[in-house]
């Protein structure tokens, strides 16, 4: 594994905002487990922790994680104008700009990502069950594609690091 890089002020900052938005580093990781198990019999959820991190280490992660909190954030406040407070809160299935901030993130990994993304939107396991859970007065019509595509960024690099192509 490579040396502990130095966190900037903004990745704590971003770090800090998915924990008070309920999402941990473990979280993320189980989901990652989830879409690699299959391809990977030795994987541990150590491993798959350590490609989170390092996905969350990039700047256009950190960039996609706090514009999309602050969006919700904002949406759970009331404070972005109609129509598109109705939209936010509602998370309008016909809305795709919460799906193509999180495309930002798998894009950082390679096509790869696209897929793993696909799949485990449509699947919603673990954590992402619970930010769809819309009977909270939580809104979280970003973060929880924030939270599925790091995820995949995080499966992608696993596998480009096991084909030893990254």
């Amino acid at each position: 594994m490579e040396k502990k890089h130095q966190q900037s002020e903004m990745e704590k900052k971003a770090r800090k905002w998915l924990t008070n938005r309920g999402v941990t580093i473990h979280d993320i990781a189980d989901l990652v487990f989830y879409l690699q198990k299959k391809y990977h019999p030795n994987l541990t959820i150590d491993e798959c922790e350590y490609n989170v991190e390092r996905v969350i280490s990039k700047r256009e992660v950190q960039n996609a994680i706090l514009t999309g909190i602050q969006l919700d954030v904002l949406t759970e406040k009331g404070l972005i104008e109609e129509p598109l407070q109705s939209i936010l809160k509602k998370d309008e299935g016909l809305y795709g700009i919460d799906e193509i901030l999180a495309l930002s993130i798998v894009n950082v990994y390679g096509s790869i990502g696209f897929t793993n993304y696909g799949y485990i939107d449509k699947q919603k396991p673990g954590i992402l069950e619970e930010l769809n859970d819309k009977s909270s007065n939580q809104c979280h019509t970003f973060l929880d594609d924030i939270v599925g595509a790091i995820a995949a960024a995080a499966s992608s690099r696993l596998a480009h690091r096991a084909a030893n192509v990254e």
